[in-house]
C-alpha cells in the first residue's frame, strides 16, 4: 500500500463523537514514551502528522486520521505514565475502554512494545483486556535500531516466550524503526489485506 493522502479529521475524549461513518478503522497505542508518533509519522510518509513530544504523555485524546480517503489510522493516549495525575488516568483509562468496547468501526489495535525492554506487566494485562474482550491485535515491536542485529532477535525470543505463557500462540507482531523505515511496508501491507476482506465482506 501506497499512502498518497494522509489528513488529521479530529481530536475528542467522547466516542461517540467520533467520525460517523464505517471506514474501517486502526489504532495505535502503547505505553507513553514508546516511539508512537513517530511510527505514525514513519507510516504515513508524514514529518508531523502525529505530534512527537520529548515529554511523555503528550497524545491525550482520541485522535483520528484519514488515510488515502478510506480508513481511519486512529492515535490513541499512552498508558503508564507516571506524571499523569491518578484522576487523569482515570480519565484516560475510561474513554480508552469505552473507544475499544463501543467502537464497531475498530477492525484491528497495534499494540506497541518498545523493544529494548523486558516484557512489561502493564503491557501483558493490556493485552490480555484485548484478548478477553475478543479485541483483534498485532503487536509492533519499535526502536529496532536501537539494537544490535544479535540482540534483537534475543530481546524478541524473551517476549515470545513470556507471552507463550499465557497465550496459546503468539499474536501477530512486526518489527520496525522510525528512523530507518523497517517494518513499514510489512505494516501497510497487512492493513491493506484487512482492507480488502472488509471490502469483500
Amino acid at each position: 500500500m501506497k499512502i498518497s493522502n494522509a489528513e488529521f479529521v479530529m481530536s475528542n475524549s467522547d466516542v461517540a463523537k467520533c467520525p460517523k461513518n464505517n471506514l474501517p478503522e486502526y489504532a495505535f497505542i502503547g505505553r507513553s514514551n514508546v516511539g508512537k508518533s513517530s511510527l505514525i509519522n514513519m507510516l504515513t510518509g508524514r514529518k508531523s502528522l502525529a505530534k512527537t513530544s520529548g515529554r511523555p504523555g503528550k497524545t491525550q485524546l482520541i485522535n483520528h486520521f484519514i488515510i488515502n480517503k478510506s480508513w481511519f489510522l486512529v492515535d490513541l493516549p499512552g498508558y503508564g505514565y507516571a506524571r499523569v495525575s491518578k484522576s487523569s488516568k482515570k480519565v484516560f483509562q475510561k474513554f480508552i475502554t469505552a473507544y475499544f468496547s463501543k467502537r464497531t468501526q475498530l477492525v484491528s489495535a497495534f499494540v506497541l512494545i518498545d523493544c529494548r525492554h523486558e516484557p512489561q506487566k502493564i503491557d501483558l494485562e493490556f493485552m490480555q483486556w484485548l484478548g478477553e474482550n475478543q479485541i483483534p491485535f498485532s503487536i509492533v515491536f519499535t526502536k529496532a535500531d536501537k539494537l544490535t542485529k544479535t540482540q534483537l532477535p534475543l530481546n524478541i525470543e524473551s517476549y515470545t516466550k513470556e507471552m507463550l505463557q499465557y497465550w496459546e500462540e503468539m499474536p501477530n507482531y512486526f518489527i520496525t524503526s522510525s528512523s530507518s523505515g523497517l517494518g513499514k511496508d510489512e505494516v501497510l501491507q497487512y492493513i491493506q489485506e484487512i482492507n480488502q476482506q472488509v471490502a469483500n465482506s
